[in-house]
């Protein structure tokens, strides 16, 4: 994606991803464009004290390169926010020609794992990549997911892909469903919100994707009806929110974006809160929403 404010550089809006053996670390990067600032003051205790749990977070004003950060150093349970990096990984490898968005993968019933949309309704028949990615992106259909891990050579080889991002903190340990599992201090499918911060940021303000390419994650990402009382509510009014979802156990929710406004440089969120057992699926979206809004508040930007 270029390097300037123009429509590819805004459209990596929402992802995040994934150990059984630890896949790199490398700090997130400064990049030269914006060299990060001393972050304004957020604090989020309130926000983990009123219904429980473990809130991770970390905004970047691309434009000022301010950055607010809360936990952010943390491991967190990253769910199906993943899904939106898978098919960035996808893309690379249509992109070399070892792959094609139109070759097509027979479903079967032996694929179908629960929160299935897309290929439950397909088993017997054959979806084409690009839309398998559409699935596990725009309604994180499950099955999809693993079905393109596995198209892609498997989980040893989606886990290499992650230092070839730059991205060496980040734990892949395991497929969907089990991925989703979020026990308390597992290392095991977690990631480091800063560190997501510093992804987003890549896929935003690089040259991984084709203009096309980039189009047509922006595309599913936008077109995400997950998750709307998360990093969406939080957003100010007419602002444009490319992000991905994941939900998980032990009282997980989570939210990554790029959050576009009509004029001026985006902001780039990335939200996890997990161990809220005692709060319900909507108290649990309102603390993320609730973040998001007092990060662009810190930034100036509400």
């Amino acid at each position: 994606m270029g390097g300037g404010l123009d429509r590819r550089g805004l459209i990596a809006g929402g992802l995040g991803l994934g150990l059984g053996s630890a896949v790199g670390a490398c700090a997130p990067r400064d990049r030269e464009e914006a060299p990060a600032q001393p972050d304004p003051d957020l604090i989020l205790s309130d926000l983990e004290t009123r219904h429980g749990g473990r809130l991770g977070f970390a905004a970047l004003d691309v434009g000022s390169g301010r950055r607010v950060l809360w936990r952010a150093q943390e491991r967190f349970p990253f769910c199906s926010t993943f899904k939106a990096f898978l098919a960035v990984a996808t893309l690379e490898r249509v992109q070399r020609d070892e792959e094609r968005l139109d070759r097509a993968v027979r479903v079967t019933e032996a694929d179908l794992i629960p929160h299935a949309p897309v290929t439950g309704a397909a088993v017997g028949r054959s979806l084409t990549l690009r839309e398998l990615m559409q699935a596990a992106v725009e309604v994180s259909d499950n099955p999809a997911a693993n079905i393109l891990i596995r198209e892609m050579g498997g989980i040893a080889v989606w886990r290499s892909w992650w230092p070839t991002f730059g991205d060496t903190t980040t734990v892949i340990s395991r497929l969907e469903p089990d991925l989703n599992t979020a026990l308390p201090n597992d290392p095991r499918d977690t990631c480091l919100p800063e560190q997501t911060l510093a992804n987003i940021r890549e896929m935003a303000f690089s040259d991984r994707l084709t203009p096309e390419h980039d189009a047509l994650l922006h595309g599913w990402l936008t077109a995400s009806p997950t998750g709307p009382n998360r990093i969406k509510a939080g957003a100010p009014e007419g602002w444009t929110v490319a992000h991905k979802t994941g939900t998980g156990a032990n009282g997980t929710a989570n939210d990554v974006a790029m959050l576009t406004p009509l004029s001026g440089s985006p902001v780039i969120v990335a939200a996890y809160f997990t161990g809220a057992t005692g709060a319900t699926d909507d108290q649990r979206d309102a603390v993320i929403a609730e973040a998001t809004r007092r990060a662009l508040k810190a930034f100036g930007r509400d």
